[in-house]
């Protein structure tokens, strides 16, 4: 986790310095900002991904970061798809779902799961959860997957707002 000094993974997705006032601003509750962090580091870096993988988490980020336009969080999960071996081909299709092709059923599952949440947050209904069990998630995924989409949404309001605090 970082210290209340240090740039944290919303202040650098935020383009902040640690010494602008949205980062003053959000250091006033630095439980909150190492909490952000912590979780950042557990659901997207975590020393035993279990049973969804690091390049799942990342394709379900970058997703995240190109339907809510905000491209630092794209970029910086297209940069940890490729570091984690995804090729050229599979980010794009990604990048271009549900019209890329070469998905395995599951991802594509994973990421139309992603969509919908992203779009209509409460809008997933009993039988989209069958369908990411039909697809191999276990539940113990399908929470993982859900605490990791609702952490992202997190981050992007966060980021919006120290953006917008920096605007001004």
């Amino acid at each position: 986790m970082t210290t209340d000094t240090g740039v944290d993974s919303i202040d650098a997705l935020a383009g902040i310095g640690a010494d602008s006032a949205p980062a003053a601003l959000r250091r006033l509750k630095p439980d909150l900002v190492a909490f952000a962090q912590g979780s950042d580091e557990a659901l997207l870096a975590p020393a035993d991904p279990g049973s969804v993988s690091l390049l799942e988490r990342h394709a379900i980020a970058y997703r995240i970061g190109i339907v809510t336009g905000f491209e630092t969080v794209a970029a910086r999960h297209r940069a940890r798809l490729t570091s984690l071996g995804a090729d050229d081909d599979l980010i794009a299709a990604i990048a271009a779902f549900p019209r890329g092709d070469g998905l395995d059923p599951r991802l594509t599952a994973l990421l139309a799961h992603t969509d919908r949440v992203t779009r209509a947050p409460g809008g997933a209904a009993p039988e989209h959860i069958a369908a990411l069990r039909a697809a191999g998630l276990s539940p113990a995924a399908i929470v993982t997957v859900a605490q990791l989409i609702g952490f992202l949404a997190y981050q992007i309001r966060a980021i919006a707002v120290a953006r917008a605090f920096g605007a001004e």
